[in-house]
C-alpha cells in the first residue's frame, strides 16, 4: 500500500482558491446586506418626509380654501 493513498476518514483539505472564493462570497453577502439595510433606512426616511409634505400640503390647501371662501363672502356683502 502506498502512503499517498488517503484514508476515507481523513478530511479533505480545501484548496486555497476555495478559501478565497468563500471569503469573497461572505464579503459580497455582507456588503449586499449592508446596502439593503441602508436602502431600507433611506426609503423609510423618504416615505416619512413624503407623508409630512403631504399633510402640510393638505393643511395649506384647506387654509387657501378657507381664505377664498372668506374673500368671496366679504365681496358679496
Amino acid at each position: 500500500m502506498s502512503s499517498n493513498n488517503r484514508d476515507s476518514n481523513t478530511p479533505v483539505q480545501n484548496n486555497p482558491g476555495d478559501d478565497a472564493r468563500t471569503e469573497l462570497n461572505a464579503a459580497v453577502e455582507e456588503l449586499l446586506n449592508t446596502i439593503q439595510n441602508k436602502f431600507a433606512g433611506v426609503s423609510s426616511e423618504i416615505f416619512a418626509k413624503l407623508d409630512d409634505m403631504s399633510s402640510r400640503l393638505d393643511k395649506l390647501e384647506a387654509e387657501l380654501r378657507e381664505n377664498n371662501s372668506k374673500d368671496n363672502s366679504s365681496s358679496k356683502s
